[in-house]
């Protein structure tokens, strides 16, 4: 196996190593996520509407889901998705550290749902 040396060399937690160009690449990979104080200023925008009045609007909707979805309704919007409560049962797990059996209780969980023309316009790149 031949050896190559690169100028600068990034070991991983794996001993694996890997060039600084690999790396810059790598980082440039990164996905970037939109908090909620972003998503307030883009709705502020295209609805035309202040910061404060889209705030409210996104905690509104925000509460009604989860008021819906502790009544174990389900919360639909044509052509966006369905947000939903799923119920898993009680089961026994392993503790990575041990490896003693533990038992997991039976708990709700949130879901959601793509609808069709979401999962559509974001398999498409369409904006």
């Amino acid at each position: 196996m031949k050896k190559i040396i690169f100028r600068s060399i990034w070991k991983c937690n794996k001993g694996e190593y890997i060039c600084s160009i690999l790396k810059k690449y790598l980082s440039q990979q990164k996905t970037k996520s939109m908090n909620k104080a972003e998503l307030i200023d883009k709705i502020a925008k295209d609805a035309g509407v202040t910061k404060v009045q889209a705030n409210d609007a996104l905690d509104a909707f925000t509460s009604a889901v989860v008021t819906t979805l502790k009544k174990g309704d389900r919360v639909t919007l044509v052509g966006f998705g369905t947000f939903s409560v799923s119920e898993r049962a009680a089961r026994n797990g392993r503790n990575p550290q041990t490896g003693a059996v533990i038992k997991i209780k039976a708990r709700k969980v949130p879901k959601f749902k793509a609808g069709k023309e979401f999962a559509t316009r974001i398999g498409s790149g369409k904006k």
